[in-house]
């Protein structure tokens, strides 16, 4: 499997013919891998936790967007908090020593966090969407019922969704393996697209259609403004959502194309038309770039809200159960 590699081991010597062979990596660079791939992880878990305890403490923050944030910080954290671990130990060590059940159980956690977080940018971007669109219907269309229902509903589809998707993964978890040592994951071309339709292609088309429609919304009403034009005469909502409005247009840049870098690559394969195998080196960088976006997130989604940057001096100055307000 890694002839080609260079210098290698057996990951089971007692097994002989039947084992993998492993990669034998210089110690400095196995103590720089663990660290580099160990700070990611324990990075998108602080962020992550920053953004939950931030707007689980604060009442003024549980609105529908802030929900929606919120669910999307859980899903991050937990890929910084179990997947990452994992791809770590995975990268480093290069034969799976965990066995064939945590296997199985790595990919559906991995699939189900991702398909989570990925449904949870599409509820962001159509929460946006009404907001900025049509700013004086969305008290009334956007509640928190009808929020906390989609959210809930994004968790049960990610969890069917991939539970359906890796079943036979589940049960039969040594089926594509050559060797011992080896944790792998292939689709065929059928099941390829499948998920590549549901899990890119739909999300990242609803994503680009929504944000388009907000970036032009956004700049026409920016131009009334600098023209002295009142586009919705209703006083602070009109001023509310003209404010709203430049900042989705300030930052769909930076949301659409950290989203592309992410996935895109990840999902070339499939785009390809070419039947996939999760084991090769070059899938691990892929891979990694995948996850990094849940560090990413609570960047591009909260750090731009003043509210969090000044939740984030309470907590880290332990003043948070002092100040009940920070609006």
């Amino acid at each position: 499997m890694m002839d080609n590699l260079g210098e290698t081991q057996l990951c089971f010597p007692q097994l002989h013919n039947l084992s993998c062979k492993r990669l034998i990596r210089p110690h400095s660079e196995t103590i720089f891998f663990y660290i580099l791939l160990s700070s990611i992880s324990v990075l998108t878990v602080v962020l992550n936790l920053l953004v939950i305890i931030s707007i689980s403490h604060f009442k003024q923050l549980h609105t529908p967007t802030n929900l929606l944030l919120l669910s999307l910080a859980v899903s991050d954290l937990l890929v910084g908090l179990l997947v990452m671990p994992t791809e770590t130990l995975r990268f480093v060590e290069s034969c799976w020593i965990l066995g064939d059940l945590m296997c199985a159980l790595s990919y559906i956690v991995s699939f189900t966090l991702t398909s989570a977080s990925v449904g949870n940018m599409v509820l962001i971007s159509i929460d946006r969407y009404v907001a900025i669109c049509y700013p004086l219907q969305y008290p009334g269309t956007i509640t928190r019922s009808r929020v906390q229902f989609c959210v809930c509903l994004c968790w049960a589809c990610s969890f069917l969704y991939n539970g359906l998707f890796l079943k036979d993964h589940l049960g039969h978890p040594e089926k594509y393996y050559s060797c011992f040592g080896e944790c792998i994951l292939k689709f065929n071309h059928v099941s390829g697209t499948v998920d590549l339709v549901f899990m890119f292609v739909g999300p990242c088309s609803a994503i680009l259609v929504l944000y388009t429609r907000v970036f032009f919304v956004a700049v026409s009403q920016a131009r009334a403004l600098r023209s002295h034009i009142t586009v919705i005469p209703v006083g602070s909502v009109s001023v509310t959502a003209k404010r709203s409005e430049k900042k989705a247009a300030r930052t769909l840049g930076i949301v659409i194309l950290v989203f592309l870098m992410s996935f895109c690559p990840y999902y070339y394969p499939s785009l390809a038309g070419q039947d996939i195998s999760i084991s090769a080196s070059s899938w691990d960088i892929l891979t990694w770039m995948l996850y990094f976006n849940s560090c990413l997130n609570p960047i591009i989604y909260a750090f731009f809200y003043p509210w969090f940057r000044r939740a984030i001096k309470l907590i880290v100055t332990w003043r948070i159960n002092r100040q009940a307000n920070i609006l």
